[in-house]
């Protein structure tokens, strides 16, 4: 696991924390959220390199991810800094509730990665003169496309649940593509539900869940365990789903 290395390393953003003016709904979404509520109590910490985000759905993971990218000036359906993709807007105002600890000088570009709106982002380059051409791309390939086209400069990158569109092999491709970009000095937040991915040797990762947030090893998280005992056995847990 890497371990801060104090002001003069490589991070872009160092930590998130909650906005001194904000006025924040404490009993209402995303704010009684445990994982958001906890971030905006006692804030976060990025380390340098590749962070997962890790957790069931609706632990708030997506939802910290979502709002750090459109803090950074990341088109919040994704793209590039300032994108101008928009289709029907649904993210939380967390991302006016928070506030980028930044290192001064750094690089200011960065890229979110976000499965679900990457159909409308496809067609949004479509339309630009010169555009890439996504929609003729399997989903898995047109999503490594995109990786290999955009997450290739030192920047700040936010990715959301990457592994939707990815078969094994493929996820196991995104993984070169992240520790690359960990190599060249770049900073990534990224949100998952998959161990594969989860298993880059250097990452930070942090849980979410009703005990709001808090950093594992990989070994020791609940995804990794539960994905270890189904898979050695299925019927196990597929007698109390399937009426047989």
């Amino acid at each position: 696991m890497r371990e801060s290395r104090g002001f003069d390393d490589a991070r872009l953003v160092r930590e998130v924390r909650v906005r001194k003016d904000a006025d924040i709904p404490r009993d209402q979404w995303p704010a009684n959220i445990p994982a958001v509520a906890a971030v905006l109590d006692s804030g976060l910490e990025l380390p340098p390199g590749v962070t997962f985000l890790v957790g069931e759905n609706g632990s708030g993971k997506s939802t910290l991810v979502e709002a750090v990218a459109a803090a950074y000036g990341l088109g919040p359906e994704g793209g590039s800094v300032h994108s101008a993709h928009s289709t029907h807007g649904t993210e939380s105002p967390l991302s006016s509730w928070i506030s980028l600890v930044r290192q001064a000088g750094a690089a200011k570009w960065g890229f979110f990665l976000r499965a679900e709106t990457m159909h409308g982002f496809y067609t949004f380059q479509d339309q630009l003169e010169g555009g890439h051409d996504f929609h003729t791309m399997s989903h898995g390939e047109s999503f490594l496309a995109v990786a290999e086209t955009y997450l290739d400069s030192p920047g700040f990158y936010c990715l959301d649940e990457p592994e939707a569109a990815l078969s094994f092999s493929s996820t196991l491709a995104m993984i070169g593509v992240l520790d690359d970009l960990a190599a060249n000095g770049s900073q990534i937040l990224c949100a998952t539900h998959s161990p594969v991915l989860a298993s880059l040797p250097g990452a930070t990762i942090y849980e979410t869940g009703e005990h709001g947030i808090a950093r594992r090893n990989w070994e020791d998280l609940d995804l990794v365990s539960n994905w270890k005992s189904y898979l050695n056995e299925p019927r196990r847990y597929l007698r109390h789903i399937l009426d047989r």
